[in-house]
């Protein structure tokens, strides 16, 4: 490990005066430290923000959520106001991770973690997230659980985290702290697709501190369901963030992400479009399932994501549709 230096900073003021062009900001370190130990990151400095006063809960009168960057995955997942308004982010947290990790991590370090692929994390392999133009050797060699839709020439890593699917879902917000004041980024524009610059995973600017996260009230039935290898401790081969809102069969609202088939948390908005309006069968599911999927462009050995990305939609939004009738 490169020897870098250590930091605590004493307010979001102080972080940003303590951040350079070799800083990165230290939460609960579950995904920078591994890829320090790798030599995949290399910092000089790091800055500890995990001490900062963004470590708590605000239920809005409206019935929306602003929750610090600094609350543990632990503490987000067992508060009873997630539990009971935004159940599918409760239920995506705990299918991340194992306890002892979701008791260090943040929820700000969970938007922020890096991909999972081999290549990435093996730092005497080419990588163009790592190393720009150095190439993707993943589209030739080990890509079963990469990306399906939304990848380029230059990457087809997929983005891990459970908890930001079901945020994109939920149309939340991050709340940012930066050099030129504080700004609001929609959960659909903070990560990016790789297109030609992969090594960039989000939206931020350098030096911008992510300090909450705004969520608004759901108001309907939600469920997060993942399909993985094993049952714990396993990235999503592929992952759904679904809510339905009916008036008989009519359906008159509903929010949809998927996860483990894209660089970013995927809002299904074609999937969406198509249920508006529509009645609820198992057939109007099917249909926007295969709407969402046309635009799926696999790769030689993770075809088998594109019917099981569709059956876990129809499965996912026909249960909450038998749920409420």
């Amino acid at each position: 490990m490169r020897p870098f230096a250590y930091e605590r900073a004493t307010s979001a003021d102080d972080a940003l005066a303590r951040h350079d062009g070799e800083t990165l900001y230290l939460g609960g370190g579950t995904n920078l430290v591994d890829l320090m130990r790798l030599g995949v990151e290399e910092p000089a400095k790091v800055v500890d923000v995990a001490h900062l006063p963004y470590d708590r809960i605000q239920l809005n009168p409206d019935g929306g959520l602003l929750i610090g960057a600094a609350v543990s995955n632990s503490a987000l997942a067992a508060d009873r106001t997630v539990r009971e308004g935004h159940p599918m982010l409760a239920q995506a947290v705990l299918a991340g991770a194992s306890g002892q990790i979701r008791n260090l991590a943040t929820v700000g370090g969970n938007l922020l973690q890096r991909t999972r692929c081999s290549y990435f994390q093996d730092a005497a392999k080419p990588c163009n997230k790592r190393r720009p133009g150095s190439g993707c050797p993943a589209r030739e060699g080990e890509h079963h659980n990469l990306a399906i839709i939304g990848h380029s020439e230059s990457c087809v890593a997929t983005h891990p985290s459970d908890m930001a699917v079901a945020l994109a879902a939920l149309d939340a917000s991050v709340r940012v702290q930066g050099r030129d004041g504080e700004k609001t980024i929609p959960m659909d524009e903070f990560h990016r697709l790789p297109d030609n610059e992969p090594e960039r995973d989000t939206n931020l600017d350098p030096g911008d501190l992510v300090t909450a996260v705004e969520v608004p009230a759901l108001g309907m039935p939600s469920r997060y369901r993942k399909v993985r290898e094993r049952a714990s401790f396993a990235f999503a081969l592929v992952s759904v963030a679904a809510a339905l809102d009916t008036d008989g069969d009519e359906i008159r609202d509903v929010r949809l992400a998927l996860g483990g088939v894209a660089h970013k948390p995927w809002r299904a908005h074609r999937a969406e479009e198509a249920l508006r309006g529509a009645t609820a069968t198992r057939e109007s599911f099917l249909r926007a399932a295969e709407a969402e999927l046309e635009a799926a462009e696999p790769l030689r050995d993770n075809a088998y994501k594109v019917p099981l990305a569709r059956n876990l939609i129809v499965r996912t939004l026909s249960e909450l549709w038998e749920g409420t009738s």
